[in-house]
């Protein structure tokens, strides 16, 4: 409101000026006195003062800005008609000219009413300046002085006038109005998105972290434990195998103590960093093929284009898992690991011809090796196979 209300005042001033050059460099006679340039600036400043004073503007309230208002809208007006009224009438100086002069002026309250009111607010005041007008014309007419029906008609086409701008201004604010509802609609309902949007970022970064821990400390600490209880059985019959045991399982742990702490620190593949998804793949196969004494049979395409890392990542931790189950569980003989990828399709197989199990009994136990890979495969629009049976192998798919 303070900074709006400067501007008028230096929009009133400046014209004002404007007007006060062209009076003293174009007119033998100046059609407006000093007077009135007098007044009509300690108008102006009187504006200014009333809307820099914090004070009156809050004593005031609603009724601060209906002041304003007046304030630039009366003093023209009664100025106006002294001039048209007191002064003897030149070529120059007639009453139709200085109603054109003083219609800028009258503009800015105008202005200021449409900006704040509605359309109802407009009219009544473009009726209340007419009024004021033609009831001051009245007043002041004298017989013998200045015409009387000539600035009637000039009132009329400032009433006219003031009504189409007020009409087009006061749409304009209507429509501005009307968008500024619906933009803090828009903002509540973001608002309320963002809300919804960070509980379920958060609820699935909770899912991600306890797939990547289950990939890294479950998967360690899974084969730490088969690796213990061999140990201990061979501890009274076969030291030495024992020993050999022992030292694996050392090993075991050194690796998936780093292989957690990069999981924690930044809960993403760190081979996938270091060698890229093929050579990750064939590095991570033929690790499991080894400890768990398989026949692998590798297809990975000579090259991959560029994958994007979610992508990536969900590919690597199916595998990763999948591996792992074949290598802690499947007592199989054969091991197959398959990337294949087209055009617009991306699909990995890991099978094995080993135990199997049933998998509709591994889901209803809630198993989270099979609940995280279905997760990732759904977090990018992929989709996981599972087929096994017991005795018959197992085979995992997935398509992206």
């Amino acid at each position: 409101m303070v900074r709006l209300l400067g501007l008028v005042v230096a929009l009133w001033l400046g014209y004002l000026l404007v007007l006060a050059g062209i009076d003293h460099s174009f007119y033998p006679r100046p059609v407006f006195g000093a007077l009135f340039y007098f007044v009509s600036a300690l108008d102006g400043l009187a504006v200014l003062g009333l809307s820099l004073w914090a004070r009156i503007r809050i004593w005031l309230g609603r009724f601060f800005l209906p002041l304003v208002i007046g304030l630039l809208s009366v003093v023209p007006v009664v100025s106006g008609n002294l001039v048209v009224l007191w002064i003897p009438p030149t070529p120059d100086g007639n009453p139709q000219a200085i109603m054109l002069r003083l219609l800028p002026m009258n503009l800015i309250p105008l202005v200021l009413t449409a900006w704040q009111y509605r359309w109802k607010h407009v009219v009544f005041f473009t009726l209340a300046m007419a009024g004021f007008n033609v009831g001051l014309h009245g007043w002041f007419y004298r017989p013998g002085g200045a015409p009387f029906m000539p600035p009637m008609t000039a009132f009329v086409i400032q009433m006219v006038s003031l009504l189409l701008v007020g009409y087009f201004i006061s749409t304009l604010m209507n429509r501005l109005r009307e968008q500024n509802h619906s933009l803090e609609q828009a903002n509540t309902g973001l608002v309320h998105y963002a809300s919804t949007l960070e509980h379920l970022t958060i609820s699935r970064e909770r899912n991600r972290l306890a797939r990547e821990l289950h990939d890294t400390l479950a998967h360690t600490l899974s084969a730490l434990s088969v690796q213990l209880e061999t140990a201990k059985a061979y501890f009274d019959v076969d030291s030495g195998t024992a020993k050999e045991l022992i030292d694996k399982s050392l090993q075991e742990t050194r690796s998936g103590l780093v292989e957690t702490r990069l999981a924690l620190k930044s809960l993403r593949a760190s081979p996938l960093d270091d060698l890229g998804l093929l050579l990750a793949l064939r590095k991570m196969s033929e690790e499991t093929a080894t400890r768990a004494g398989l026949k692998l049979h590798l297809l990975l395409p000579d090259r991959l284009d560029s994958l994007s890392p979610d992508v990536e990542q969900a590919v690597y931790r199916v595998a990763q898992e999948a591996l792992a189950n074949v290598g802690h569980h499947a007592n199989a003989q054969n091991l197959k690991v398959k990337l294949a990828v087209d055009d617009r399709r991306l699909s990995l197989t890991v099978s094995d011809d080993g135990l199997g199990f049933s998998v509709q009994h591994g889901e209803a136990t809630g198993h989270f090796g099979l609940t995280g890979m279905r997760e990732r495969a759904q977090l990018v629009g992929g989709q996981l196979n599972i087929e096994s049976r017991p005795g018959r192998g197992t085979t995992i798919e997935l398509k992206i």
